[in-house]
């Protein structure tokens, strides 16, 4: 099996995520598609957070319907921050030996990679997936790799543009602005239900 892991903090999920998880499985020719929420970000605080376990069970809503999309806790269950190379380490410590993982990554993401926490040891246990983007070309994105090994792997895939973000269904939301067609109607449900996102969202 051809495992995708998508990682990020889904707060919320939208239908970016959504369409970007489809394209990766047609293009990467992926069997399924693992949707990581972030535990306890590395790097920043999350903002508005309504917690770890409500952004898990927004994935989860997300994702109704469809079987080749999973959501794991890996990153919830484990305490600390959510490196990326100890959550591939923990999905190969518990997935069958031929499986293939395929680590889903933005292009502003994978451009960032030298300065993640063993980056080489990411490289090394997946494939990296790349969303392609008009500002950051391939040839850019391995320029920045340059050097790191496993770097030459890299596999690029593309996605028609959507300029939806968690920001704006947050700040809409605050606004008290409908959110119906950019996120899946069980996650706008899940938001009203909770009485997420309520407070004003900060400029970004």
């Amino acid at each position: 099996m051809r495992l995708g892991i998508l990682g990020g903090v889904f707060n919320p999920p939208h239908l970016g995520h959504l369409v970007g998880a489809q394209e990766a499985l047609v293009q990467l020719e992926l069997d399924e598609i693992l949707f990581v929420p972030v535990g306890q970000a590395p790097h920043r605080g999350v903002e508005a957070d309504p917690g770890a376990e409500t952004r898990l069970e927004l994935c989860r809503a997300a994702i109704e319907g469809d079987e080749r999309l999973q959501v794991t806790r890996v990153e919830l269950d484990r305490p600390g921050p959510s490196y990326t190379a100890d959550t591939l380490r923990s999905l190969r410590e518990v997935r069958p030996a031929e499986d293939e993982l395929v680590l889903l990554l933005g292009g502003d993401q994978a451009a960032e990679l030298p300065s993640w926490h063993h980056p080489e040891e990411v490289l090394a246990l997946a494939e990296v997936g790349i969303v392609a983007r008009s500002d950051l070309s391939p040839d850019d994105v391995r320029a920045r790799l340059d050097g790191l090994r496993g770097a030459e792997g890299l596999r690029f895939f593309e996605m028609p543009r959507i300029d939806i973000s968690s920001t704006l269904v947050r700040r809409r939301v605050a606004e008290g602005l409908p959110i119906r067609y950019l996120v899946p109607r069980s996650v706008e449900r899940l938001i009203e239900q909770r009485r997420l996102y309520r407070a004003p969202v900060a400029a970004s």
